[in-house]
């Protein structure tokens, strides 16, 4: 009887033991999945920021060189109607 109840105690840890290690598993898998999108997030954003940036910048530029054109172009014209 005693060998019975060692018997079915050690298949019931056996048991148990194959499910904590599916739930492991399962559980490693789906950090990595969090961590995959984490990382993705993190990555569009960079993108969003640095296309922010990019786009600041040229307009800066074209502003700045439609000033400078502007400027040559009466400074020219001055000195030829001087």
């Amino acid at each position: 009887m005693s060998a019975m109840k060692m018997r079915r105690s050690l298949a019931e840890l056996e048991q148990e033991f194959r499910q904590h290690t599916a739930l492991e598993a399962q559980r490693k898998l789906a950090l990595e999945r969090t961590a995959v999108v984490r990382s993705r997030q993190r990555w569009h954003e960079r993108e969003r920021r640095r296309s922010s940036l990019r786009f600041y910048l040229l307009t800066a530029s074209l502003a700045l060189t439609a000033v400078v054109v502007a400027a040559a172009m009466f400074a020219t014209l001055y000195l030829l109607l001087a």
